[in-house]
């Protein structure tokens, strides 16, 4: 059984270098635009860099620490999570950084190949995720035929995921804010305008932290369901390891339908960009549906099956109506936004809160008729075919970033004026494909955290242990409190790093506004390199606290605590992490598309006073939708994860 998965994801590698060549072999247009990419590209690499040197200080001493205690397999599958967890998220920027250049040449002849383009990037992408975490998991367990140490394969994993999601969240945004409020709202410039000098790190933040972020977080939530449903099918059904297997084969079939779906995506007469990614999307999971039965063949198991892929429709309809232009949500942000900044702010706020509401209820009714066909596992198998999608739906994410990087390049290039009306129908509906990604991982990544909470509960129970989760008992409260608090409190670093930042690329942009002479007038050259600098360096900093504290967190409150008052902890982290999780990427989101629903002409357009205040509205959404809204994500996990790797020692 486990051959199969193996060699679906070798031939899903050999796919993915095939649609490599087709990006490399494309056109790359002028020698301006050839060198405005290849300033993006060493501004991400750089970063990288030395983002993952700080990284693999970390990693190597986690290594060690989990060698001493578990033994060389568990500090193994640590340092192969975080190895292809990091290299899942290279590969997929130094191919968005590729792509944007040769989309933006590509928009000269037309939407149809832009469009093709760039979704070719983002298959690479998420191509890539998949076939990775679906080889790491399955080739470890046919070399060691050992669940334990798939725990720290989904840690190493986790680990870099929350790093690539903090980091890279912190330096796009502070590039982006950082830009955007000296450039638009103090110069009124456009966006992308090659005189503002924060231009060039604000496309390469898009980079690091929408493709590299995003491919790192889907890894770690894709490897880490995979792990979770085959530990919890061992320690309820031991009896039958076709159990043990099935996500993996589930996770096999997925990526074979989602590469037949994959060419499903096709521009119909009307010229719909999103109605084309949707027949895709539509293809693979019906598609998924069909070959999903002849591998569960038991009716109940599949319903929850059949559940899984409802879930994921139900989060892109759910969340594409708040942070779509066409609906009521961000009309109305839009229209609050011609009484003033505040009216903007209240008003975002107020949606992204609400957004909250029917994903949430639509995770409870699909938990409990899980649970009712096929109790827990029904439920790890309802998460598994829920993100078994993710191949496409991670090409989905990362056209959003390549698209954007071309408009960026196109306005940079001086390209004609046809070319950025290409370029910017594509980015309006990344702003969507992007929110309504990081829709269905929170929502993912929150039935997966179910999921390991059920594995640590059931692990209590076969080590013997005592335990029962009651709210009479003032440890368990303690734990729903400490637990519940920690998402608002890795929100905060993280949205104050990114004020930190953002602060000094204003003060420079400023700096050069003032004191270089003809930067204004276009005749000066910005010096883009200080702006990449600061984010650079500030990012790297400002990562550490905020990844750690989910490493630290279960440590102190299982050691001091026990083990009811940390099964408390997991479960306030999973309720109060969704929700803020989702009301800051949906409300932040919303915020974004209001200010490109004003652009069109409506209110005003730009220029005027709605729109001033749309873009302030923007730039405080800004590092709630990419940075600690979409990092909590990892966050959620590493916690429940670090609680199955100390269980031993609690008991």
């Amino acid at each position: 059984m486990l051959y199969a998965p193996i060699i679906v994801s070798v031939l899903t590698i050999i796919f993915v270098l095939y649609l490599i060549g087709r990006i490399k072999n494309s056109p790359s247009g002028s020698e301006k635009m050839v060198e405005i990419s290849k300033a993006i590209q060493e501004g991400a690499v750089s970063y990288l860099k030395r983002q993952y040197k700080t990284i693999a200080v970390v990693s190597i001493f986690l290594f060690i620490i989990l060698w001493l205690a578990f033994g060389f397999k568990m500090g193994l599958g640590f340092l192969i999570g975080a190895l292809l967890s990091a290299l899942s998220g290279f590969i997929g920027m130094m191919v968005s950084t590729r792509a944007n250049l040769k989309v933006a040449e590509a928009a000269k002849t037309g939407l149809k190949p832009a469009l093709y383009l760039s979704v070719t990037g983002g298959l690479v992408t998420g191509f890539l995720v998949v076939s990775l975490g679906l080889l790491a998991v399955s080739g470890f367990y046919l070399i060691f035929s050992d669940l334990k140490s798939l725990i720290a394969l989904g840690f190493g994993a986790s680990l870099i995921s929350v790093f690539s999601r903090v980091g890279g969240g912190i330096y796009t945004k502070a590039a982006d804010v950082g830009a955007d409020l000296v450039g638009k709202i103090e110069k009124g410039i456009p966006e992308d305008d090659p005189r503002n000098p924060g231009v060039i790190a604000d496309q390469v933040g898009d980079n690091v932290g929408d493709c590299a972020g995003m491919a790192a977080d889907i890894f770690e939530t894709y490897t880490v369901t995979i792990i979770a449903t085959m530990i919890l099918a061992n320690l309820i059904f031991p009896q039958k390891p076709e159990l043990i297997f099935l996500p993996l084969l589930l996770g096999a079939v997925s990526i074979i339908t989602s590469a037949v779906g994959s060419f499903f995506i096709r521009l119909g007469k009307k010229k719909n960009i999103m109605a084309a990614l949707y027949k895709g999307l539509i293809v693979s999971a019906i598609l998924s549906a069909i070959a999903f039965y002849p591998l569960i063949k038991e009716t109940r198991l599949y319903g929850s099956a059949l559940i899984g892929l409802a879930v994921a429709a139900g989060m892109f309809i759910i969340t594409e109506y708040y942070t779509s232009k066409s609906y009521k949500p961000v009309k109305s942000i839009a229209f609050a936004s011609q009484t003033g900044h505040a009216t903007n702010i209240i008003t975002g706020l107020a949606i992204g809160l609400r957004s909250t509401a029917l994903p949430i209820i639509l995770i409870s009714i699909s938990m409990v008729f899980s649970y009712w066909l096929a109790g827990v596992y029904g439920i790890a198998i309802t998460v598994m075919t829920m993100i078994s999608l993710a191949g496409i739906i991670v090409a989905i994410d990362a056209y959003g970033p390549i698209t954007d990087n071309a408009g960026g390049i196109a306005e940079m290039s001086d390209l004609p004026e046809q070319v950025r009306e290409v370029t910017d129908s594509l980015d309006a509906v990344g702003n969507t494909t992007k929110a309504v990604t990081k829709g269905y991982a929170i929502a993912s990544a929150g039935l997966a955290a179910l999921v390991l909470f059920s594995a640590y509960s059931q692990e209590l129970v076969d080590k013997g242990a005592q335990t029962a989760f009651m709210l009479e008992n003032p440890k368990v409260i303690a734990g729903l409190f400490i637990g519940g608090l920690l998402p608002y409190l890795f929100a905060s670093f993280a949205m104050s790093a990114v004020g930190r930042a953002a602060s000094k690329v204003v003060e420079e942009v400023r700096r050069q506004f003032r004191e270089i002479k003809g930067l204004m007038e276009g005749t000066a050259r910005p010096e883009y390199g200080k702006c990449v600098d600061i984010v650079t360096k500030a990012s790297i900093k400002e990562m550490i606290i905020p990844a750690l504290i989910p490493i630290v967190a279960p440590i102190l409150v299982g050691f001091t605590l026990g083990p009811e008052a940390l099964g408390g902890l997991l479960i306030g982290s999973i309720v109060t992490g969704l929700f803020v999780a989702l009301s800051m990427t949906t409300g932040g989101a919303a915020w974004d598309n209001a200010k490109k629903y004003i652009e069109q002409g409506n209110f005003g357009g730009k220029g005027s006073p709605a729109h001033q205040a749309a873009v302030t509205g923007d730039t405080v959404g800004d590092p709630y939708k990419d940075t600690a809204g979409p990092a909590i994500n990892p966050m959620i996990k590493v916690l429940n994860i670090v609680a199955l790797l100390i269980i031993a020692f609690l008991i």
